[in-house]
């Protein structure tokens, strides 16, 4: 299995913006095969996606998606700053 932790902060001004692009890409990606887990949770104007993968092959299908990639560039003018991708192994 694959973790990952994205972090997404949006700009104050855009915060209701991003959140719909965020809640679309949650919806779209819940319903690939590969994925486990796909959790949103929020706080003022960050969103932090915690994600669980079958494998390597489902993440990289992941990736390649449409919506995906729609969602990283209809969100770059919106964030104040990249978006973080952590991929972490459970260490406890």
């Amino acid at each position: 299995m694959i973790s990952i932790t994205a972090i997404i902060k949006s700009k104050q001004e855009n915060i209701e913006e991003v959140k719909n692009l965020v809640h679309n890409l949650v919806i779209q990606t819940r319903k690939e095969d590969a994925c486990i887990r796909y959790d949103l949770h929020t706080t003022e104007n960050v969103f932090i996606i915690w994600e669980e993968w079958k494998d390597q092959a489902g993440l990289d299908i992941h990736n390649n998606q449409p919506y995906l990639q729609d969602f990283i560039k209809q969100s770059e003018s919106l964030v104040a700053s990249p978006i973080l991708v952590y991929k972490t192994t459970q260490s406890l």
